[in-house]
């Protein structure tokens, strides 16, 4: 019985990698469930950080040293390319991972979600001028109707009185919207090589502190190794193959089912209660998510 269920596994994952590795274009469609699927994983990374007790810089390290591992051997690259998209793409990455471990220690999940949620306004203004993408009338709609909904969920929350991890958090934002925008610039090329650079250059600059502050207990390990894997590894090689076929719009927009899925993990494994607040606004979030994609389906229905 538990070979059979290994064995099937297995399968899927040979499926889905001899998938990835095809040069037949994605659909649209199938892009942005791969993209919802990233953001549902994402959605797992600031509950589980806060109960690793390691200092943030070697949760981080560790986590990004684990997910170059896993990227390494899925995508099995011949050789990175090192071009300044790339290269930009890489230090965004760096700055938003690192960023973002470094907000959740110091500051609530709900400041660092509404604050780095922001990234989609940078990610529309930008997008024109370094990408050629302009936004439309539509998506800045849809981005006030995310933002109205992120802030009915977590404004109550929100809290000025740690201002260093609200820094963090904005920074972070800054670089989901870099890393955005840098892994569309190689859309024909290859984004998973930033991410994997990244992830590189992350762990080499907290490797000191990983050296002076790490422990060896088990439950920190188990928990980091679902890090690095899951919420970072697995996700980030369905964002790279979805972002080659979607705008930097909806490669910023649909992920954010994510915060949607913050309280609802709470909720499950901490008990806390999803108030009146939360709900509307996790409704208006899906419902600027859904919106995208009818509007989306319409326009491919025109185009035929």
């Amino acid at each position: 019985m538990a070979e059979g269920f290994f064995f099937d596994i297995e399968l899927r994952l040979k499926i889905f990698e001899n998938n990835y590795n095809s040069k037949s274009n994605l659909t649209k469609s199938s892009a942005i469930t791969l993209l919802i699927s990233a953001g549902i994983l994402w959605s797992t990374g600031g509950f589980m950080v806060k109960m690793i007790v390691w200092p943030p810089l070697v949760i981080a390290g560790i986590r990004s040293g684990i997910c170059a591992l896993v990227i390494i051997l899925f995508d099995k690259p011949k050789h990175l390319t090192f071009g300044k998209y790339t290269i930009g793409g890489a230090i965004c990455y760096t700055i938003m991972v690192i960023s973002f471990i470094l907000a959740n220690k110091l500051t609530s999940s709900a400041n660092v979600i509404l604050i780095q949620y922001t990234a989609p306004i940078y990610v529309a203004i930008f997008s024109f001028s370094f990408l050629g993408e302009k936004s439309t009338k539509v998506d800045w709609t849809i981005i006030i109707i995310v933002l109205c909904g992120l802030a009915l969920c977590f404004f109550n929350e929100l809290s000025f009185k740690n201002l260093s991890g609200n820094i963090f958090a904005l920074v972070a934002g800054f670089g989901f919207a870099g890393t955005t925008l840098f892994l569309r610039k190689q859309k024909n090329g290859r984004p998973v090589d930033s991410v994997i650079l990244g992830n590189i250059l992350t762990f080499m600059i907290c490797l000191p502190f990983i050296l002076q502050d790490i422990t060896f207990d088990f439950t920190p390990w188990v928990r980091v190794i679902y890090l690095g894997i899951f919420q970072l590894g697995i996700a980030y090689i369905l964002y790279t193959k979805a972002i080659k076929h979607v705008s930097a719009i909806d490669a910023i927009i649909y992920p954010v089912i994510e915060p949607i899925c913050n309280p609802l993990l709470a909720y499950v494994f901490l008990g806390e209660l999803m108030t009146k607040d939360i709900l509307i606004g996790g409704l208006l979030i899906i419902m600027g998510i859904v919106f995208r994609g009818i509007i989306d389906l319409k326009n491919k229905e025109a185009l035929v």
